[in-house]
């Protein structure tokens, strides 16, 4: 049996990263996982590697800025699986180094609609079935950038910032039902989308940055029975890339 058996699980942002990780894992884990992105071919690929670990899993192409597109999710995933137990908002744009007095405006309002109103509309959207069922686990995935402004970063973590005050006010409103919600606060990850943002080549150039997977088994974690004490808690997983080392 695995920690996750049997739950139904949604992943957005599972199309590569941290979020293709946490979905991989979770069908390790036996999870029934909803795997969703702008791009059918990178989730149902994902979906293919669930199946092959022995687990099932359902491929929703949809972008987080669409609010048609969010309520559709949900609805997909209680189609065909009929509840929704654990949520995990993941999908975020990453926009390289632009000082404010530079960044586009429209650039600004899509940054906030994908990594904080996207997340929002989709826990909304989410939570009627987890209510109805009594049950439920949300993470957040937030960034060490959520912990502190930088030169450059406005936008992204302005809305890093922002998911971490939505945990706590969420998970405060929630816990009557049975429904746990927490944020974790990545430091440097080897992803697809911090190797674009910032032309690097990945842990082959800083090998202090974290693997996907480490995020991955902290989400097993707070997703799992063992983590009931555990809610509106904003978890730093900083790994080497933590400001204490220097």
């Amino acid at each position: 049996m695995g920690k996750l058996e049997n739950r139904i699980a949604i992943v957005t942002g599972a199309s590569q990263g941290i979020g293709k990780a946490i979905a991989l894992t979770f069908g390790r884990e036996g999870a029934k996982v909803v795997a969703t992105a702008r791009t059918t071919a990178a989730i149902e690929d994902v979906v293919d590697q669930i199946s092959e670990a022995g687990s099932e899993g359902l491929a929703v192409t949809a972008d987080l800025s669409v609010e048609a597109d969010i309520g559709r999710i949900a609805d997909e995933t209680l189609a065909r699986f009929r509840r929704i137990d654990l949520l995990v908002n993941n999908a975020a744009i990453i926009h390289p180094r632009i000082d404010l007095v530079d960044l586009d405006a429209d650039l600004w309002r899509r940054v906030i609609d994908v990594n904080l109103t996207g997340a929002a509309l989709l826990t909304k959207a989410v939570l009627p079935s987890m209510i109805d069922n009594r049950f439920g686990k949300i993470i957040n995935i937030s960034s060490i950038g959520g912990r502190k402004g930088g030169a450059g970063r406005t936008a992204y973590r302005v809305t890093k910032a922002a998911l971490i005050s939505l945990t706590e006010s969420v998970a405060a409103e929630v816990k009557q039902y049975g429904i746990d919600v927490n944020c974790i606060c990545p430091g440097g990850v080897d992803t697809e989308g911090f190797r674009e943002a910032f032309g690097s080549r990945g842990r082959e150039e800083n090998p202090k940055l974290m693997r996907p997977e480490e995020i991955a088994e902290l989400a097993v974690f707070l997703m799992s029975g063992v983590s009931s004490a555990v809610t509106g808690a904003a978890i730093d997983a900083f790994g080497t890339t933590n400001p204490l080392f220097g």
